[in-house]
Parts: structure tokens; sequence; C-alpha cells
């Protein structure tokens, strides 16, 4: 999958479309505009019509969002600092990754691409309109200079998602290629084509690791017009943007002005929605969806409603068990937490059953394991049997179920027999070890809105005397300590691709459990799930793919290092009516901002307050 946004697009076997003659003669290399992990590009030419952009649309009016939290820093490249929401729009990457295609990459500062037949090297030709925003070509140079600091200096995920790579090198004026370690990383040319190019000229003297509110030079189609550090941030169209009349652009970044103002507080943030101060707000509370949206102007039709179905894998989120702790390295201590979460009772008397309890990290599409394995995932499954959980063989994982009452008796059962066996009894009210030692911890959250849901999950486990406090924490601080690893449990959410590769590195690999600001938050280190994220990666078919990642699947559900919580299979947005869309939207990106526009008739009557 693709670095840097959630691109989460399957996979379709390797071509390269669009080559010159001379290079279609060619059958053991591959050059042109698109390129698919599986199968073949679904777009044959770069003057594609795009079905879910509006070229026609205006280039105009002002949007306003509402973040959380805060920000110190431009640089969104650095574990240090935290970045301005948005800021990651002005650099271009190699390639676009298209939201109506499974996994599939085509060009954008890149105008082609090569590869052999066993992906043991991708080069990449830029386009020689590609410029920054000084009007100064962007230069093979740039493009090596960005890999090589990205690999070495930047966010550990490039380092885990570059590591097959041995090396960049100019090899024509306007061409860099890539050379891999061997050709068992199948997913190395598209991953390169979402290397964010960055200037090495204004980079020279500067240091890369440090936070900054200096603004790089940019290449993208928004530059930074103005900030108050921590409070608000506004990005500009770049009118003479060099990359706007690309195929992939037309119909994009239709916006002049984009804003994002600064909340400590949820409740505070809805109410700037509700005000005005905001245009566009995405919900995740199903509670905040049935209950808190009939205030006036939903009423008489000035803000919109819309449920668009997603077609991606949904997310899973979960309390997460830091498993560097001693306290939670036994299975047992963690199914026993697991099973007072009463997901029934919380979603029917706080989110008015919106949502459904998650299960699969890989839910709502067929990579999801269900049943019990088929001959196929048992050819890769029964040679790491005594390695993986027995119930992997043997039974469905499915989470605890309640009957929604509030009487979880039947689970406190199992739990205290489960930590009894784990070595933990009740005394004196409290679970308790031969050494004396209370089973207790913390859970950090860095939005208040997540105590509604917590809360109750600490009250029924103080049913079997297990003290699980909960701190909520500004979202600096909460940075610094999940970068550091100084929590017992958080709440973290895992968004999957539809053709799943080098990212599971990330989030469940090894060699990804120490580093600071890993997805592997958890700290999960298990020599059975590398290999199985090690087959994913090296999967030459969509079938072995498939089949693959459904054993991992398995694997990390009875794993148990989190305690589910729930999904939705819709994206929940509110606006204040002056926006027109696309009436199609990508399949893969059901909600893309980046495609409205601000409508000159529907923003005046909503201004004049006239409704009909």
């Amino acid at each position: 999958m693709a670095i840097g946004r959630r691109d989460v697009l399957a996979g379709s076997t390797v071509l390269w479309i669009g080559a010159p003659s001379i290079l279609r003669a060619q059958p053991k290399m591959h050059v042109g505009h698109g390129f698919a992990m599986h199968g073949e590009p679904l777009h044959p030419s770069p003057d594609t019509k795009l079905e879910f952009l509006n070229p026609a649309a205006p280039k105009a009016g002002a949007v306003k969002f509402a973040a959380l939290g805060t920000f110190d820093s431009l640089h969104p490249f650095t574990l240090k600092g935290v970045p301005a929401t948005g800021i990651g729009v002005l650099w271009d990457t190699l390639c676009w990754n298209a939201p109506d295609e499974a996994f599939t990459v085509y060009g954008l500062l890149a105008e082609t691409m090569e590869v052999p037949d066993d992906r043991s090297w991708t080069a990449f030709t830029l386009r020689p309109q590609a410029k920054w925003i000084d009007g100064t070509p962007i230069t093979v140079a740039d493009v090596i200079w960005s890999f090589d600091t990205l690999k070495a200096k930047g966010p550990p995920r490039y380092a885990s998602y570059y590591a097959d790579v041995l090396k960049a090198e100019q090899v024509e004026e306007r061409k860099v290629r890539f050379s891999f370690r061997d050709s068992t990383n199948r997913e190395l040319p598209l991953i390169l084509g979402s290397l964010p190019v960055l200037p090495s000229k204004w980079w020279a003297g500067k240091e890369f690791e440090k936070a900054t509110l200096d603004v790089a030079l940019s290449s993208g189609p928004y530059k930074v017009d103005s900030y108050d550090a921590g409070r608000s941030i506004t990005y500009r169209r770049v009118p003479d943007y060099w990359g706007k009349d690309l195929w992939m652009n037309r119909g994009r970044y239709n916006f002049e002005t984009t804003r994002y103002d600064y909340y400590r507080d949820n409740d505070v943030l809805f109410e700037a929605f509700k005000a005005g101060d905001a245009d566009i707000r995405r919900e995740n509370s199903g509670r905040n969806w049935m209950t808190k949206y009939d205030f006036p102007a939903v009423k008489d039709g000035r803000v919109k409603r819309d449920e668009i179905p997603d077609q991606l894998p949904q997310p899973m989120q979960g309390f997460v068990f830091n498993l560097r702790r001693d306290l939670f390295k036994d299975r047992r201590v963690r199914e026993a937490i697991g099973l007072m979460y009463d997901f029934e009772w919380i979603n029917k008397n706080l989110s008015y059953g919106f949502f459904t309890r998650s299960r699969s990290f890989f839910g709502n599409s067929e990579l999801e394991a269900k049943g019990l394995p088929s001959p196929e995932e048992l050819r890769i499954l029964e040679p790491l049997r005594g390695k993986i959980p027995d119930e992997v063989f043997t039974t469905e994982y499915q989470p605890s179920r309640t009957d929604g009452s509030g009487n979880v008796r039947e689970q406190a059962r199992k739990a205290i027999g489960l930590l009894k066996q784990a070595g933990w009894e009740i005394k004196d009210g409290k679970m308790t070890d031969k050494s004396g030692r209370k089973l207790a911890f913390e859970i950090i959250l860095n939005d208040a809105g997540f105590e509604r849901g917590t809360l109750p999950f600490k009250q029924t486990l103080e049913r079997i005397g297990v003290d699980m406090s909960v701190r909520t924490i500004d979202t600096s601080q909460y940075r610094r300590r999940t970068d550091s690893f100084d929590f017992d449990m958080v709440i973290d959410i895992w968004g999957q691709a539809l053709s799943p590769g080098n990212e599971q590195r990330e989030f469940w690999g090894s060699q990804a459990a120490d580093r600071p600001g890993t997805k592997n938050s958890m700290g999960l280190r298990d020599p059975a799930v590398d290999q199985l994220c090690d087959l994913i990666v090296s999967a030459e078919s969509r079938e072995d793919l498939v089949v693959r990642t459904r054993c991992l699947d398995r694997v990390l559900q009875w794993l148990q290092f989190l305690v589910p919580q729930f999904r939705n299979g819709s994206e929940l947005v509110a606006y204040w009516d002056r926006f027109s869309r696309p009436e199609k939207t990508a399949r893969y990106e059901p909600i893309s901002f980046d495609t409205w526009w601000v409508d000159e008739a529907k923003d005046k009557d909503l201004k004049r307050g006239d409704k009909t």
C-alpha cells in the first residue's frame, strides 16, 4: 500500500500502458503512464475523463473546517512537533493513486514509468513542466535527495517501506532508477510512486529532523496563505500550479482558500459547526448523528447530512494493550479484560444501535477471515502450528456478546476463571497476583469524546476487581507519550487496503515494534506474524493475496492484543448547503473534499437565508 494517505486500493497483474510501439515489442519490459498491482490499469490514456470529477467546477470561494487539538509545525516529514492539518497538500508525489481502482498508480510528477516483469527495479521519467512554486524545475536530484533523506531521517514508516530499495540513481537527465534487493517485494514500484518529492536546495544547511514553522518550497496545488500557530491555518490555491491541467487534476482543488480552525474540545468544535464557523463536518459518533443534528439549520435545510457507502475494508478500532508491559504479556489476561467490554449495552444506550461490533482487521471485504480455515489457508497455517494460537485451527473468532441489559455476570465468571489460570485472584475486592501486585492500568485518550465509551468499560472491569484509570491529555502530550510507548492502553485504529502489502510490516512486524511513532502501537513481536506479512508482500496473484491475508487476519484476531470496538459501513458528513459535488463518487474514496466546489447560487441563497 502506498504511503501517506488512505489510498487503500485493491490490487490488480502488472501492466504498463501507453508505451511507444518500439517498447511494446519488448515483452519483459513495461513502460507507460499507469501501473496496477495486479491486472490492468483501468485508464489506458492520459486523456481519460474521470466520472468522479467535474472539470467544469468553478475555481472560487472559501471553505472552513474545524480541527481538534493544536499544531506547532509546518513540517510533516518528521516525528518532532505536531504538523498542521492539510499541510501535505503542498508537495506532489511521483504518482497519483487512483481512488476508483484497486491499488493502481498513474504518473503525477512522473510522465512515464518503467518496470521489468520480475519487478527487480523501477524507473520514473519526470515531466518537463514539473516545477516548484518559484518556477524552477523539479529535478532527479530532488527525487534522490527526498528518497535518501526520508529513509534515513523521516518518520520510521519510510525506512520500513523502503527497506528493500538498495539505491536511487540518475540514469538520464529526467529519469531516476530505483534498484531493489530482490524481486520478492512485488509492491515496491507502486510504493515508490507515492514518494513525496521535497526541495533539496531549500533544505540545504537546515536540520531536517527538527520541527519548524518555516514553509519549505512547495510544488502542490496550494500554498500556506497565513497561520496562527496552534489556532488556525489557511491555504490558498496556486493559480499557476504546474499540474492544474493534468487529466487527474481537472475538477480538483476548486476552493480558492481552505481554512482549518483548531478547537481543544469536541463539544466546542461541534458548536462551532452549528454556528456556521465551520462549513463541513465528518461525524464519527453514532450518538451525535442520531441525536445532535436537530438544530434549526438542519430542520430548515440549510445544513445537509449524507451517509455515503464506503466500499473499503472497514478500519479496526479498539482498546490496545501495550505488550511491552509485563502486565499484558499473558494472553489470558488480555482475553479476560476484553470479556468485560459490554459493546451491546454501550451501542444501545450511547450510540442508539448505530454501530456494528468489529471482529476482523479486514472487515467488509473478501480479505476477512470467516468460519474455519480453508484447505488453501491450512497449507500456509499448518507449518505454523504450535507457534500461533490453537484456536486459529478450531474456532471462528467472535468477540464476546452480551444481551445489552448491562448484566455481564457470565462474562465476569469467564474472565475471573481466565485470570485465576494466569495466577490472579480477588483479595479484598481487588484482582491481585501472588506478589501482591494489583491488576491496575491506565488508558490515555486525546479526545474527551472517547470517555463516553470508555467509562462504562472501566465500570464493568471494577466488578472483577480490575482498576482501569482513564486520563484525557492534550494532543502534544499524547503524541509524545505514544511515540515513546509511555502508556498502558490507548485507542488506536488501522485502516486497510483492498491490496494489503508492505504496510502490514509497519502495522504488525517485529522490526517496527520499537520504532518511535510506529503503527505497531501494541509492540507486537511474533515470528509467525512476520512470516505471514512477508508472504503477503511476495504474493504474485490476487488469489494468493486473499488467502494469505485471511491467514494473517485469523492469527491477529486470536492474539487478542486489542479489544475490538465498532465500525460503520458509511461515511457520515454534514455540511452547510453552499457546496456541490460530482454526482458519482470514487469507489474507494467516497468523500474527497478536493472534488467539491462552492455553488454560487446555493451560497447566495444561504447568505440570504432563503430556502424553498
